[in-house]
């Protein structure tokens, strides 16, 4: 059988062509993807810069805010800055037109060009920001003025005023801008209110700040002031009484607590409220160069010494208790480093210091010498800036030598020497802060002769700030000068000008006090010529006291003081001729000799004491956002 042979053909149907379509998914997945991210991107940028935008606004409308508040705090502090230390009677405090004046200050301050904002502190990087107040939008004017205490007006007050009270309307408008130019203004409308308390003006003086001062002297008791040039401010808590054998020029203020003045004539006295008092055809007519003042309140005096004696322990002088033998104990030592007992001592020199126990080394503590028993003491400068003080009692003499530049104090007595690491310095009474180099020197005794090295030698050195003390008697027995002048001692040729003029180059804040509180100073002098020249302010005053300057020796051909003297009383000082040349650097920022005796002084005046208060009524927001 023949086989049949089948054929059979298999098809294969082709694929269709598909390449590319990869790529073409992958291009419009990209596309999607770019739309998306364009849209984002364009999404976020919108918000950026809304953002920003937004901050900029705010950062705009924050040192807008903060211009209204920097300019309207400047409103009151110039207000009240316009109001004088010691306010005149029935005179108001704040002076008519201050508001003007403000207002103008304001604008030129605050509106002429951006005020920078700068951060400090926590804020140091903070948002910049800057702003000005607009000129033409500022007002401040004055709508009510209330006299407390008394009547009439501001302007003419009547009765006793106790205040004032002050109200001023205010209209400022602010410009603020950050970091972009976007702008917001802001509007600010109130009222200032400052109530204005008066108190009667008093401040804290050195009794070194008048050339003369006596505190008692009776109205034509039979005695007048002694005619000539009286130079410095001259008060007294009695009454002045002038005669008729020479004229008098006083070149600067004077006053008394009496409210009259004395007029002594050959055959009467006369008691007058007057400058100046004719009786039958003879006229006493004194030159008053500046002001004299009658009916003035008494000027309160020292009670002790307490403080003079306390400032050689510490340096401060605040304490008014009483100074015993256990506070001595506990600051002072001799040179042989033993302490002051506390069963107390006849004599000696101690001074305060302190031995640290490991080095032996001794440093000082305290502001001066404290000197047991009578003493005499010499004056002498050494070198260029070291001051030398020799004690002597009896047959022993203790040198001290004082030397800022070295910063040490040499203590010398026999073979005896002890160096001190250290000066005696003075402290600010409420921080203990060092003020200075200075010196009490404090005699438990009568100081039996006080001098410098010898007539016309120089005693007190540039740059030393001294007080001499002595709770009894001073006798002055020769010249103490300073080594540098500070005022002219002949009479200047240029008409109106005190022969007392300050040399400014002479000036090196050398000072001299001598103060005594219970006694006397003494003039004793010792001179051949019969000439004695003192270069300090001389203080004997105390309440109750009976002081003053008087002369115990022979006669003096012509005294010299320059600086000032303070009595409790005028007494004999035994000369032919006297010149008294104020020494007027203690009329200047407070400057007086160190722990000199002080007073409260208060004046005719008042001060005012004041309170301000904002009271905003009206807030606006003007800033236009486009």
């Amino acid at each position: 059988m023949r086989g049949t042979i089948t054929s059979f053909s298999t098809f294969i149907r082709p694929r269709p062509n598909q390449r590319g379509i990869a790529l073409i998914t992958t291009l419009l997945l990209l596309l999607l993807m770019t739309g998306m991210s364009i849209a984002m991107v364009l999404s976020v940028n919108s918000d950026m810069l809304i953002n920003a935008y937004y901050r900029n606004f705010r950062g705009s409308f924050y040192a807008a805010d903060s211009g209204l508040n920097i300019a309207r705090q400047a409103v009151a502090n110039q207000v009240m800055a316009a109001v004088p230390p010691t306010i005149p009677a029935n005179t108001q405090p704040i002076p008519a037109g201050t508001e003007a004046a403000v207002q103008t200050s304001i604008n030129n301050a605050y509106g002429q060009s951006y005020q920078a904002i700068t951060g400090s502190g926590q804020a140091a990087s903070s948002w910049p920001g800057k702003y000005k107040i607009d000129p033409t939008k500022t007002s401040l004017s004055l709508a009510s003025c209330t006299v407390l205490g008394g009547g009439g007006t501001c302007a003419a007050p009547t009765g006793s005023v106790t205040g004032y009270q002050y109200i001023y309307n205010y209209s400022l408008t602010a410009i603020g801008q950050s970091q972009g130019t976007e702008a917001a203004t802001l509007a600010d409308a109130g009222s200032l209110i400052i109530n204005a308390t008066l108190a009667p003006s008093s401040t804290t003086t050195s009794f070194a700040a008048w050339g003369m001062f006596i505190d008692q002297y009776s109205i034509c008791s039979g005695s007048y002031l002694v005619p000539g040039t009286i130079s410095g401010p001259v008060f007294t808590n009695g009454a002045w009484t002038f005669g008729t054998t020479g004229s008098y020029i006083f070149t600067d203020t004077v006053g008394s607590a009496s409210a009259n003045a004395g007029y002594q004539f050959s055959s009467a006295c006369q008691q007058v409220a007057a400058t100046s008092d004719k009786y039958k055809g003879v006229t006493i007519a004194p030159q008053f160069q500046s002001t004299f003042n009658l009916g003035q309140p008494a000027v309160p005096l020292p009670s002790n010494d307490y403080n003079q004696k306390r400032a050689v322990l510490d340096g401060t002088g605040t304490n008014n208790a009483a100074v015993t033998a256990t506070d001595l104990n506990s600051s002072l030592r001799n040179i042989s480093q033993t302490a002051y007992p506390t069963s107390g001592a006849s004599s000696g020199v101690w001074l305060p210091y302190s031995v640290d126990p490991v080095t032996g080394l001794a440093s000082f503590t305290g502001g001066g010498i404290y000197v047991e028993g009578n003493a005499s003491v010499t004056l002498a400068p050494s070198g260029t800036t070291a001051q030398v003080y020799t004690i002597t009692q009896g047959s022993v003499s203790t040198t001290i030598t004082i030397d800022p530049t070295a910063n040490t104090t040499l203590v010398s007595s026999g073979t005896t020497n002890l160096v001190i690491s250290g000066v005696p310095q003075q402290h600010n009474p409420s921080s203990g802060a060092v003020t200075g180099d200075a010196t009490m020197l404090y005699v438990n005794g009568s100081i039996t002769a006080l001098s410098g090295p010898g007539q016309g030698q120089a005693a007190i050195q540039d740059g030393t700030a001294l007080t001499v003390t002595a709770a009894s008697n001073v006798a002055i027995t020769g010249d103490i000068l300073y080594k540098s002048e500070p005022v002219t001692l002949t009479q200047n040729q240029i008409p109106g000008t005190p022969a007392d003029t300050l040399i400014p180059a002479n000036n090196h804040g050398q000072t001299l006090g001598i103060f005594t509180a219970t006694g006397d100073i003494q003039l004793k002098n010792g001179q051949p010529n019969g000439n004695l020249e003192i270069d300090a302010s001389l203080a004997t005053i105390s309440q109750g006291g009976t002081g003053g300057l008087v002369n115990t020796g022979n006669a003096i051909n012509t005294l010299t003081i320059v600086g000032g003297r303070i009595q409790n009383q005028i007494k004999n000082i035994g000369a032919t001729t006297r010149n008294v040349f104020f020494d007027r650097r203690y009329a200047q920022n407070g400057f007086s000799p160190p722990w000199f005796p002080s007073t409260t002084v208060t004046t005719t005046g008042f001060s005012a004491t004041l309170t301000p208060q904002f009271q905003r009524r009206q807030w606006v927001n003007q800033t236009s956002y486009y």
